[in-house]
């Protein structure tokens, strides 16, 4: 034993002595190599750290450039106010993951807000001057001087249409709109308020947010200045509750992932609950009041919850309208089913003989959604319940086809599930 204490000592603190020496022919080598390789690596991380950190984090550029169009009268908002005369809209810790889509979040009011804001056209002009009126021509282009309320209105529609689809709802959409414009409450809408509100509906996640607001199961919208906008923070942005850390996922295996969310995750009837709010999403979004939607990216990343276990979709960039996916697949050439994918996972049929997409997702959200959780449910589940459970889970992940031919199947499967988890705590602290 003392034998080994020494050998430990001498690899520790002595590399170079002869004693070691002589005991571990080339310790001395190994030990300089381990040594400059773990220096390397470290530098090597710094400053990838460093240089990701500083082309993805530029709310101080965001800042400059929404400012500035403020002050010059170019864009209004509920914000402008706070964030570029009072300073009380603060950035506080980066979120961002790309350049052009600065996500931080911050203090306004005393409240803790997630802020977003593009800054594509200025990056493209490498932040010199003239970026900032670049973007004020290309992005705040319309509506034009002179335009007409009731032509403001018709341009609104229009484009709800070709987003959303001719759907009856649609006028009432357009009236929430104008309404939040309207950011002084007078009665009309400016040309300032006009080009904000428009900017910001080019913005897919905003419009799917503006358009599944009164659902509980997304981000209130808090308020915005252009195309900058304020939502509430989601306490937790994983299903599991914690996710492990981007640049570790790679090299850890999928049973320490499955093994760090299960010792996280909340109690079973608690994740229970979410998965009930998650389910009633996928109802929500289902033939709903602007149409069909579909997530294409069915991850644990994309989805959370609030203090009180109420679901939350984190992240609706990795959600699409019907429209905007039968768009891409229209007259899209392929030569197998994968040519035909919006985003990660939204996949259309190839017509092999045509050699083009067609226009309907195989996939329908449900099986997706279940998919997710098979293992969230599962793990811990009530003896009685477990069985059952993970029949329903298994009929739900195979759910295939046309959406439109299978409703009254796809509702049943979802109902079920719902009721056999709802049984379980209903009449208990966890409802």
């Amino acid at each position: 034993m003392r034998r080994i204490r020494r050998l430990v000592h001498l690899v520790l603190f002595c590399p170079s002595s002869k004693g070691l020496q002589s005991r571990l022919p080339g310790v001395k080598v190994k030990y300089l190599l381990v040594v400059w390789l773990g220096i390397f690596v470290g530098s090597w991380v710094a400053y990838m750290h460093y240089a990701s950190y500083s082309e993805l984090c530029r709310g101080h550029v965001c800042r400059v450039i929404i400012c500035d169009q403020y002050k010059k009268g170019i864009i209004s908002g509920s914000t402008c106010k706070d964030l570029c005369e009072e300073r009380s809209l603060l950035f506080q810790h980066c979120l961002s993951s790309s350049p052009t889509q600065q996500v931080y979040s911050g203090l306004w009011r005393e409240t803790e807000v997630i802020i977003k804001c593009g800054i594509e056209e200025a990056l493209k002009a490498d932040g010199h001057p003239d970026s900032v009126p670049r973007r004020d021509v290309v992005l705040f282009d319309k509506p034009t001087r002179g335009t007409s309320m009731d032509e403001f209105k018709e341009m609104l529609l229009n484009f709800l249409k070709s987003k959303l689809g001719d759907q009856p709802s649609l006028a009432a959409l357009v009236s929430r709109i104008i309404g939040m414009a309207d950011v002084n409450r007078d009665g009309k809408v400016s040309l300032a308020e006009a080009k904000s509100i428009w900017a910001l509906l080019q913005l897919n996640e905003f419009l799917l947010m503006f358009s599944l607001h009164e659902k509980e199961h997304t981000s209130k919208l808090l308020g915005h200045c252009g195309d900058l906008y304020i939502t509430e923070k989601i306490p937790h942005t994983s299903l599991y509750g914690v996710d492990v850390p981007p640049f570790l996922q790679p090299l850890l295996p999928s049973v320490v992932h499955q093994i760090i969310h299960q010792w996280f995750a909340p109690a079973w009837p608690r994740r229970a609950k979410i998965s009930i709010g998650l389910l009633e999403f996928v109802e929500e979004i289902f033939h709903g009041t602007y149409g069909n939607f579909y997530i294409c990216e069915a991850s644990v990343r994309n989805v959370g919850y609030n203090d009180k276990y109420d679901f939350k979709m984190v992240n609706l960039r990795k959600v699409a309208t019907e429209m905007t996916i039968r768009g891409f697949l229209k007259g899209r050439h392929c030569e197998q089913n994968v040519d035909c994918t919006y985003g990660k996972d939204c996949t259309a049929t190839c017509d092999k003989l045509m050699k083009q997409c067609k226009s309907d997702v195989v996939q329908p959200n449900l099986a997706k959604v279940c998919g997710l959780l098979q293992d969230f449910l599962l793990y811990g589940a009530p003896l009685e319940l477990k069985e059952e459970l993970q029949k329903q889970l298994r009929t739900c992940m195979t759910l295939s086809g046309l959406a439109s031919q299978m409703e009254v199947h796809h509702s049943l499967v979802l109902n079920n599930l719902k009721t056999l988890l709802w049984k379980k705590i209903s009449n208990t602290k966890y409802s």
